[in-house]
């Protein structure tokens, strides 16, 4: 069983985030070392092997705005040095929801206490807790893609104990069709569902290459552990 990273360890779970804006990175680390994580972030690609000790790594989150060969080399390079590294692939700039992720991915190995699906026609999650349980579901959505700087909003859209067996939790009509997603706790697994995919026009944003310069400059982000 996957242990909750506020609970008893010998260190905390180890985290970096490499993304492009420096709002969303800052944001970031501040709800996973609030949640006991220890999170750094970064935007200088480059420079990743040289700032972290990537050897002692448990989790690494790529934004959705890094290079696709950066991120190659990277996964190569860390992969070598590290080859329990779990890479995530962030799914929106939107910092709860990348921390929602973090936490899925370690916690996949979590003791089977519940069926979570999401039922893209009803628009609700689907639940069969096997167990009663705290049950807590948040959905997260893009307000604006501008780079380098999205905006984003959220809603707790439920939150309180269930019994065992089947339920339906919909989700609230300001939850938009596209650039949206809702993420479901039990305890201290959580599973991340995509609502609405990203819109084309923002895929396309995404570089191809490190020397692809379609996007605006950025101000330099490299977090340290020490800094908290």
């Amino acid at each position: 069983m996957t242990s909750s990273p506020t609970s008893s360890t010998i260190r905390p779970t180890r985290v970096l985030v490499v993304g492009r804006s420096p709002s969303v990175l800052g944001e970031t680390v501040g709800i996973l070392r609030a949640k006991g994580y220890s999170a750094d972030a970064t935007n200088q690609f480059d420079q990743v092997l040289d700032d972290y000790d990537v050897t002692d790594l448990d989790v690494l989150v790529f934004g959705g705005m890094v290079p696709a060969d950066t991120k190659q080399r990277l996964r190569e390079d860390i992969s070598e040095r590290n080859p329990h590294v779990t890479f995530v692939q962030g799914l929106a700039g939107i910092a709860g929801l990348i921390a929602a992720q973090v936490q899925a991915a370690i916690s996949a190995q979590a003791v089977d206490i519940a069926d979570i699906t999401y039922d893209e026609a009803q628009r609700s999650v689907a639940l069969t807790l096997h167990e009663p349980a705290l049950v807590a579901i948040e959905a997260w959505w893009g307000t604006s893609f501008a780079p380098p700087e999205p905006k984003s909003a959220s809603t707790q859209v439920f939150e309180a104990s269930l019994g065992p067996g089947s339920h339906s939790i919909p989700l609230p009509d300001q939850v938009p069709t596209v650039a949206s997603f809702v993420g479901v706790t039990i305890g201290s697994f959580t599973r991340v569902f995509t609502v609405g995919p990203m819109p084309d026009a923002v895929r396309r944003m995404t570089p191809a290459t490190a020397a692809d310069n379609r996007l605006p400059e950025v101000n330099a982000v490299r977090t340290s552990s020490d800094d908290r």
